[in-house]
This record gives structure tokens, sequence and C-alpha cells, in this order.
């Protein structure tokens, strides 16, 4: 076998064993954040969603998957990725801090009974973190995906939300669980707003 060939299996092998590991670590807490989420959009209110780099696009996949829809027809459903708007996010960066892109467009957009997908590999994006202390002060509920030991973002997070913390110190398993789990908690959503599907893959 090749070393290109010997990669690509572990690779996949790494994939598959990260993916097994989360579904015993993670179903409770992931069962939690879909209860979250079915609630605060039956309420009528809305959720936000932020990351950075990969996470940036995880935030924008979650938010068009419930805007448009994920696998299913169904009405669109109040998101907004708060990782889109180049103007606002530079404009913040520029005249305070890259710290607060997130935390001041929350304070603007955000009311309370909101959802905030909060999204970091490390735990210790500080404009993530502050996004969350933003969420906490507007009585705005936290979905946190994170990974590795969950750095400083547990600490930030109150009684009313869920951290979902993937266990693996390897940023790209990291991601590939945080899109998974994207989507069960997409599938999830469908199964309360639909009821169950005609089959499931």
């Amino acid at each position: 076998m090749s070393d290109v060939e010997n990669q690509i299996k572990l690779a996949f092998q790494s994939s598959i064993e990260t993916k097994q590991n989360s579904e015993i670590a993670l179903s409770a807490s992931i069962e939690q954040a879909s209860a979250l989420l079915n609630q605060t959009l039956l309420n009528g209110n809305k959720v936000m969603s932020c990351g950075n780099g990969g996470s940036a696009g995880d935030a924008q996949n979650f938010s068009s998957e419930l805007l448009n829809r994920y696998d299913r027809d169904r009405p669109g459903l109040p998101a907004i990725a708060l990782t889109t708007d180049s103007s606002t996010i530079t404009s913040i960066a520029n005249d305070y801090d890259y710290s607060q892109i997130f935390s001041k467009q929350i304070m603007a957009l955000g009311q309370p009974g909101d959802l905030l997908l909060a999204i970091s590999t490390s735990g210790q994006s500080n404009n993530i973190i502050e996004a969350i202390r933003a969420a906490n002060d507007y009585e705005i509920a936290v979905i946190a995906l994170t990974g590795r030991d969950g750095g400083s973002i547990e600490q930030e997070l109150n009684t009313h939300s869920v951290e979902i913390r993937v266990p693996s110190n390897v940023t790209a398993r990291i991601q590939e669980v945080h899109l998974l789990i994207i989507h069960v908690l997409c599938e999830l959503l469908d199964l309360q707003l639909l009821g169950p599907a005609d089959s499931t893959i």
C-alpha cells in the first residue's frame, strides 16, 4: 500500500471512529439541543449562528437549511448566519475589535427567547465567547458546538444552554462531526414538524 493509499485509509478510519465515539458520548446532549431548537422555533423566535473559518461555513449551512429546507419541503424557518455580512463584520472589526463581530450583531438583532448556535472547535475563539456573553445578557439560549476540552466556552454557558463537545483533539474530525450534528438537528426538526419520513437513509 502506498503512502497516499494509507493516508486515505487512515483518514476514513479516524473519521468513522470519531463519529462512533460521538454517537455514544453525545446522544443525550444532541437530544437536549434538539428540544431547545424545536421549542425556540415553535415559540416564533429565530435562530442565529456563528463560527470562524470552516465553522463559519457550518453556521451558514445550518441557517440555509432552516430558511430554505433540509430534506423535505416545509415552510421556511427564521434563521440568520452572523458570518455573511462582510460590511458589518469589517466595520465592527475596524471601529471596535474583531472579538465583537458577532456580539454586536446579537445585541442589535437578538430578542429574548431567540437561540444562538455558536461553533468553535477549540472552545477558545474570543469572538464566540463574546457572542455567548451577549446572548446571556439578552436571554438568548445557546447551543455550543465544541471539541477538545471545551476550552473557555463551558464556563460561559448558563443553565438554559447546551454544549455538544466532540470527543476529539483533531480539528478536521471535530468539524466533520459538527456538520453531522447540524444535519441530525435538522432531521429531528423535520421529524417534529412533519412527522416520520417515508424512508430514512
